[in-house]
């Protein structure tokens, strides 16, 4: 009954028991755990951007036009941590980097280039020519 008061029994959207997400936490509690089980609380997590680290890489067919007539490229002192063999490479280019891909690699050599991976590369890259033999 709304005692007197019509449809809307007071006033706002009281017949209703209120707008919106009002009275999840009391009366419309049963309709929030059957329907919103995720509401309240807190879920999951996010990563300290400390912790989080982003290699800084760049594609093969990136540096001529990054570098447009450089032969000799150290990527270390650049700032890039890493070579992908993306793109497509014209001419004959002698590039130091910390890690390379594979495709990377052979793109370059087919050119008649040269990739110089650092000493990190370097003692892993015996570990990983052990295993495919």
């Amino acid at each position: 009954m709304t005692h007197g008061r019509g449809k809307k029994a007071g006033r706002g959207a009281g017949l209703r028991g209120g707008r919106g997400n009002a009275g999840l936490g009391k009366h419309k509690s049963i309709y929030m755990t059957k329907y919103m089980p995720d509401h309240f609380g807190k879920h999951g997590f996010k990563r300290p951007q400390s912790v989080v680290k982003k290699d800084k890489i760049i594609n093969v067919g990136e540096l001529e036009e990054i570098y447009p007539g450089k032969k000799d490229i150290d990527l270390e002192k650049e700032g890039f941590e890493k070579l992908l063999g993306s793109g497509s490479v014209n001419s004959k280019l002698k590039i130091k980097v910390n890690s390379a891909s594979s495709k990377a690699i052979e793109k370059i050599k087919d050119k008649g280039g040269e990739v110089i991976l650092s000493e990190l590369s370097k003692e892993e890259k015996p570990i990983e020519d052990t295993e495919e033999k």
